[in-house]
């Protein structure tokens, strides 16, 4: 027998060269195309899951549904980080987006080391449950409000000791995340760091087909775009509000943030009955007009399905009937909050709600539909691929639908006789404009605030002092009582305390009316924007069409252009959409200051 003898640097040469070997783009093509269906597979089965806690909520169902959704968020994250090793090879397109999409498809990556690995999940859960447990109990146990009592304290009472009494107790509850908050923030970036990222921020800017910081720059311009009509309806609703409250509002200063109907100030439409112009009642009520003809929970959901039909879509599948919960059960309890789902993510829509016949579940129903149109048209993609252009996309489709429930097209659907003239609209206008436009800044802000805590811009120490710095740079509005670093009022939000990133709805709120002004374009409505409806008309349908079968594909910049012929988003759309709007409150504030 012959030995052959290997010297120990040949060795060292040897296994070096093992260990260092690159690997190839086929690997990368078939490492990606098998994760991609371990994970539709394992993702299906926590939707399921999920449903079933949802709509059976016990014990078991919750406990189920959370393992099956840990097993999904654990060979994702397991996933990402295999996929680092395929940096820098020369990929063919289609692999190069599915990986970059893996990467991107988390909003917290866990170091690699366990022990760390843990303690991030452990706070982000005791983070998201310490809010959902939150109180305020002014008199002991047996006087405590959880957050939907003091939302409707929030909506509805004009006292303002009671307003403030609400606001400061809500915000409490925030304070003992503070130092978790810290280590969260810390723990996140060693994450993203390890993916790539420079920190947790710029992973979730990457997720937007631009460079992080352009993308950061790109909100600030579309911010400019709409920041005069904002402007406009903060200075006529101080105003209003310093004619009932008094001098605890500022004639030209930020408005104290509990007199705005909500409990973050983020949308001020329960405020509506002190801000209402006089002799603009539109002459009729959707509530009234759908009682008035018996209707019934599925011929709200056919109106629903009809819209779409009337575009060219094919009507829902019979299991979208028999599988979805339209009435609230009374035998157990549900999740009623309105939803749409694609269960198995080709075919399986489905709706969440418990419906009441009333004008707001109506719109509402509209909205969810354009969810599941949205899920069904791109069915047929690689799995990596089913999903809306942007995070933005899915939100702004249902909402540019509920945009063309117009009167005309309530006229059409025969539950109004006629549409009244357009000199009624400034009351709805400026009802939408509460929801709408008065939550841009605060959309805005929250993730400008939490990308400068992960960057470090913001230090620990001057977590709320610049909390409330972008408050009233965005919004102009001021806490109602003097804040310090004890407090930690960013908590008091679910979507920070959750980890939940919130630039998508800022997004929606501008995509939306983008979209309705190209879709109404290309129906050849020749109405003022807030009067034109999509409803009927096949080229707008096919418009919408070809955008939502594109899925998340291709960059969202190409998905824009299908629908609106550019590729950059514009929030002058929305200023021609209120351009009535803004002429009436340009009236009102002649003469009272402007801005603050």
């Amino acid at each position: 027998m012959t030995l052959r003898v290997i010297s120990c640097s040949a060795l060292v040469v040897l296994l070096g060269a093992a260990a260092v070997r690159k690997p190839t783009a086929e690997e990368a093509r078939q490492f990606i195309d098998d994760a991609e269906q371990k994970l539709l597979t394992l993702g299906v089965d926590a939707q399921r899951a999920d449903w079933i806690k949802s709509t059976y909520i016990t014990e078991d169902s919750e406990v189920v549904a959370a393992r099956l959704d840990e097993r999904v968020i654990n060979a994702t994250i397991e996933y990402a980080k295999q996929a680092t090793r395929f940096d820098g090879l020369k990929l063919d397109p289609v692999t190069e987006r599915k990986i970059k999409l893996l990467k991107l498809s988390l909003t917290l990556a866990t170091p690699s080391d366990p022990n760390e690995s843990q303690e991030l999940t452990r706070i982000a859960a005791g983070m998201e449950g310490l809010y959902g447990k939150g109180k305020y109990c002014p008199g002991g146990p047996d006087t405590c409000k959880d957050l939907e009592d003091l939302s409707k304290i929030m909506a509805e009472s004009r006292d303002p000791k009671q307003l403030l009494d609400a606001w400061t107790g809500w915000h409490a509850i925030a304070r003992p995340m503070r130092k978790d908050f810290v280590r969260y923030a810390e723990l996140a970036n060693k994450g993203a760091r390890q993916l790539g990222f420079q920190d947790n921020g710029a992973m979730w800017r990457s997720k937007y087909d631009m460079p992080p910081d352009a993308f950061a720059r790109e909100l600030d311009r579309l911010w400019e775009q709409v920041r005069p009509l904002y402007l406009s309806l903060h200075a006529y609703v101080r105003s209003k509000l310093r004619e009932k409250y008094g001098d605890i509002v500022p004639a030209a200063g930020p408005i104290p943030a509990h007199l705005l109907g909500n409990m973050w100030a983020q949308d001020w439409d329960n405020i509506y009955p002190l801000l209402a112009p006089a002799d603009t009642d539109a002459g009729y009520d959707l509530t009234t007009l759908l009682k008035q003809r018996n209707t019934d929970w599925k011929q709200m959901v056919k109106y629903g399905e009809g819209f779409f039909t009337s575009l060219g879509f094919a009507p829902l599948p019979e299991t979208f009937w028999e599988r979805s919960l339209f009435l609230k059960p009374r035998d157990r309890e549900v999740v009623c909050h309105a939803s749409a789902w694609d269960v198995d993510n080709v075919d399986d829509l489905r709706l969440k709600m418990c419906i009441n016949i009333t004008g707001e579940d109506f719109l509402t129903i509209h909205h969810e539909l354009g969810h599941n149109f949205y899920q069904r048209a791109y069915n047929r993609l690689a799995p990596s691929f089913r999903d809306s252009a942007n995070d933005g996309f899915h939100e702004a489709i249902g909402d540019t639908i509920a945009l063309s429930v117009t009167p005309e097209y309530l006229v059409k659907l025969g539950l109004l006789d006629k549409a009244p003239d357009t000199s009624k609209d400034i009351g709805l206008l400026l009802h939408r404009a509460l929801q709408k436009i008065a939550f841009l800044p605060f959309g805005l802000m929250i993730d400008q605030w939490r990308w400068k805590v992960f960057s470090g811009e913001i230090p620990p120490d001057k977590y709320n002092e610049t909390w409330w710095q972008l408050r009233e740079k965005y919004q102009g509005v001021a806490p109602p009582v003097a804040r310090s670093e004890a407090d930690f009022d960013p908590g008091a939000k679910y979507h920070v305390a959750a980890n939940v990133p919130y630039m998508r709805y800022f997004l929606a709120h501008i995509l939306q009316f983008q979209f309705h002004r190209a879709l109404s374009q290309a129906a050849g409505c020749t109405e003022p924007l807030n009067r034109c409806s999509i409803f009927g008309n096949k080229a707008a349908g096919s418009r919408l069409n070809s955008m939502l079968e594109m899925g998340l594909s291709r960059p969202w910049q190409e998905a824009l252009d299908k629908i609106a012929g550019t590729r950059e988003m514009d929030a002058n759309a929305i200023r021609d959409y209120f351009a009535p709007l803004q002429r009436w409150l340009d009236q009102q504030n002649q003469g009272k200051p402007v801005g603050w």
